[in-house]
């Protein structure tokens, strides 16, 4: 859609027009780290909610003429790639053209999720030598069992239920019945997602969409002949090509640099900036990324990154008193962890609803056992159809070492006084009575986290259990079953905290715990303060705590980590 006389009158006041630029191979973080270390390490990489939030803005600002962007990277999984499209679908809506342009959909490697973002735009390149990798979705599950029978090593763990087979590659030998299932469903489920999104976005019958998989990868010109890319060609043509669709001159720029205008104009926000009592209300954005820990949150040089309870609670705490939140949005990219933990920040999000502050949790690629725990208490939950989710149950257990160390001719001997002062002594195996309050703990725990899910979700015990035991689903089957409420990314559950909270659609979004530097230097004054959940944890203490959780039961509310590709 071409511009309008006024929208060109507004362009020449205001300079040229833009052209906004995205690279999309790479990982977009959650959020702006907090340590200075991973600062720097990401500060090439503009946060998703950045880049959702400014597509957003950008649709309806009249600098923006275009999107240009560079798609087809290994590191989108299927549910980034959803929230990605949508944000590019949201920017199409308003008529402003966005091409993308690949160098491949995987060399000699599946590129399902990149393509099925690629689809999202009104025009795809690719280049010459590279190949649409539309491959499908897998699942693989790696099994242990006989490697540890090998070296002397017997896992003794207990889970809750059949599906929770977050511990099978350490006991099993092959997929149990339950096992193949749950792979089974999530695997159809994500499939038909890819198969949907790519025919509506190419405008291709579903039956196409199914053929072309079973015979990709596809060479560039297969490709184009077949409908799945409109032009073979480089970047360089690719660029052309949209600023030719575009009736004027205009600047390339970042969309991590591009500034959107202020709601009401400039004026408007210089009025807010100086007039006492303007500041207005918005909503809070909590992060939970990571293995869900005791303590605080760490994101290490090497590893993943936990999301450490003191770190998730004190950032809710200070949500809830401050005046100007009106809303929170708490988004969950994790496949759980500690129970205990995940019970901590359980009770902060519980506490803000009850206070009357509407809590909507946003879920990333997982949001599964403890991950779902957290979210449970929540006014809503919106997941993306590709998440990974539910995981409603527990497992415990410890790995005995004892023939290993003997075959190393290693001897191991104590003393204790309490008869379960070595139950999780990795020397030993589990006795009798020790196995049973293993077992005992495990169903307290379990029938703990279905009646949480009840009280959240506003179901019976028995609804909860029949989707629990431990089974994963994606987020599109789960809100069949009841344990999501809507579909959609980030910026759909900052829309419906917005609407739940009586805020205007423009309110901003306040990150919680702070990340400028000086925020990171200021000692907080109490619990209470802001600045208690923006102290980050160290590398080494991440490490100690992982080797703390591989050597005794931690880790009980967990999902395996495992991708679909």
């Amino acid at each position: 859609m071409p511009p309008s006389l006024l929208q060109r009158v507004q362009t020449a006041r205001a300079g040229r027009g833009l052209l906004l630029e995205l690279d999309l191979t790479e990982e977009l973080p959650d959020r702006v780290p907090t340590d200075p270390v991973a600062r720097l390490q990401a500060r090439r990489r503009t946060p998703l909610r950045t880049v959702v939030e400014r597509l957003t803005r950008a649709a309806t600002d009249d600098r923006v003429r275009g999107l240009v962007a560079k798609v087809g990277g290994p590191r989108v999984d299927l549910a980034r790639a959803q929230e990605l499209a949508e944000a590019v679908r949201a920017f199409r809506r308003t008529g402003k053209p966005a091409v993308a342009h690949a160098e491949t959909f995987g060399e000699l490697t599946g590129g399902t999720p990149s393509y099925l973002l690629a689809a999202a735009f009104d025009e795809v390149w690719l280049q010459p030598s590279g190949d649409v990798g539309l491959t499908g979705v897998a699942a693989e599950a790696v099994f242990l069992r006989g490697a540890l029978d090998r070296l002397g090593v017997e896992p003794q763990f207990g889970q809750r239920h059949e599906y929770k087979n977050a511990v099978d590659s350490l006991q099993r030998r092959e997929l149990s019945p339950a096992h193949r299932e749950a792979l089974t469903g999530v695997v159809q489920s994500a499939f038909a997602q890819v198969v949907e999104g790519v025919a509506a976005g190419r405008g291709l019958p579903v039956e196409t969409v199914r053929e072309l998989v079973d015979r990709a990868p596809l060479l560039a010109e297969e490709a184009r002949d077949a409908g799945l890319v409109d032009h073979v060609g480089y970047r360089d043509q690719a660029y052309a090509a949209a600023r030719a669709r575009i009736p004027e001159e205009v600047d390339l720029l970042l969309v991590g640099r591009y500034a959107p205008r202020p709601p009401g104009g400039a004026a408007a926000a210089l009025v807010r900036r100086v007039t006492p009592g303007t500041r207005r209300r918005a909503v809070a954005l909590v992060t939970a990324t990571g293995t869900i820990t005791q303590g605080r949150s760490v994101r290490p040089l090497l590893g993943q990154p936990t999301a450490g309870s003191d770190t998730v609670a004190a950032a809710l705490r200070a949500a809830g008193r401050d005046e100007q939140v009106a809303a929170v949005v708490l988004r969950v990219d994790s496949g759980g962890g500690s129970y205990v933990a995940s019970d901590t920040i359980w009770r902060e999000v519980l506490r803000l609803r009850e206070g009357g502050t509407p809590v909507v949790v946003s879920m990333g690629r997982y949001a599964a056992s403890g991950g779902y725990f957290i979210a449970a208490p929540a006014d809503a939950i919106v997941a993306l159809p590709g998440t990974l989710t539910g995981s409603i149950g527990v497992f415990a257990g410890k790995a005995v070492t004892a023939r290993l160390l003997d075959r190393l001719g290693v001897a191991v001997e104590g003393v204790a006084e309490g008869a379960q002062a070595r139950m999780f002594a990795p020397s030993q195996p589990f006795t009798a009575s020790e196995r049973a309050r293993l077992e005992g703990w495990l169903d307290r725990v379990y029938a703990d986290f279905v009646d949480r899910v009840a009280q959240g979700r506003r179901l019976s015990h028995d609804e909860v259990h029949e989707v629990a035991r431990g089974r994963v689903w994606t987020g599109a089957d789960a809100r069949e079953r009841g344990l999501v409420d809507e579909l959609g990314g980030l910026g759909a559950a900052l829309a419906l905290a917005r609407r739940r909270a009586g805020l205007p659609d423009d309110a901003g979004v306040r990150v919680l715990p702070p990340t400028s530097p000086l925020a990171q230097l200021r000692p907080p004054r109490n619990t209470e303060d802001p600045a208690a959940a923006g102290a980050a944890g160290t590398g080494l203490e991440a490490l100690a705590a992982r080797l703390a959780g591989a050597a005794g039961a931690g880790g009980v509310l967990a999902v395996p980590e495992w991708r679909l590709r």
